[in-house]
């Protein structure tokens, strides 16, 4: 996959997708992340991207002319049809780990990071595909919502984690939150581990699972239940929690 950021400030990213699982996927050819900065396609010596806004109010507005020629370079550059083009700002659509699996499915994604008071809105309404939020508050640009979008929907490319399947055993994958991890040692401060993860009945561990996952989901976000499909299974467990639960 190829991921192009506009930003105006590039060096934001050089961290967080220069280490770890991101490092490897691009080492590896998995995925490609290029920032283009839209000062680069100004025509004033100045290099101005914003501009106060019509009629009145503070703060300054992101012009569209540098972020549409920054667009328009990317796309002819690269070439690649099967692409998406995301505005980051606070009033897009929620974030949620289905939109990123949807995403990873294209060739090449676009984010725009807006800044200062906003974007010009003629660019959300003509030149994004869509607009994305990963929250209902503030933040003072779209670089930071940029990155958790991008390490999101890189952990859903097939051999970015290694194993095919590694990603589906996370939080929201299957709409429920992930079960309790374990690791050694076996006892620490008197705190053990549950005797079933060392059973080696795999039957039984995978039924544990599911049910700790059920209750996690239950406890911690009951509101995820009311999206879901539950099989029998999955229904007989959560009654059985559930009445756990209320101390019945």
């Amino acid at each position: 996959m190829r991921i192009d950021i506009l930003s105006l400030f590039p060096e934001m990213f050089a961290g967080p997708f220069g280490h770890s699982i991101l490092k490897r996927a691009q080492d590896n050819g998995l995925l490609q992340i290029q920032v283009t900065n839209p000062r680069d396609f100004t025509s004033d010596k100045h290099h101005i991207v914003d501009d106060y806004p019509f009629g009145g109010g503070s703060g300054m507005v992101m012009k569209p002319e540098p972020l549409y020629q920054a667009v328009q370079h990317v796309l002819t550059t690269t070439n690649i049809e099967e692409r998406r083009i995301i505005l980051m700002c606070p009033g897009g659509s929620l974030f949620s780990q289905h939109k990123a699996k949807e995403l990873s499915r294209y060739g090449q994604l676009i984010f725009i990071c807006g800044h200062y008071e906003g974007i010009d809105e003629r660019v959300r309404l003509h030149l994004a595909d869509e607009a994305i939020s990963i929250g209902d508050y503030v933040l003072t640009g779209g670089e930071l919502p940029a990155m958790v979008v991008v390490d999101t929907v890189a952990r859903m490319i097939p051999g970015v984690l290694g194993a095919e399947d590694a990603a589906e055993g996370d939080s929201f994958y299957h709409g429920l939150l992930e079960y309790p991890q374990y690791t050694r040692p076996r006892e620490f401060c008197g705190w053990e581990v549950p005797e079933v993860l060392l059973s080696g009945d795999h039957a039984r561990i995978n039924k544990w699972r599911r049910q700790q996952s059920l209750k996690n989901t239950l406890i911690r976000r009951p509101d995820l239940l009311q999206n879901i499909e539950l099989s029998p299974d999955d229904e007989k467990l959560l009654a059985e929690i559930m009445n756990e639960v209320s101390g019945g």
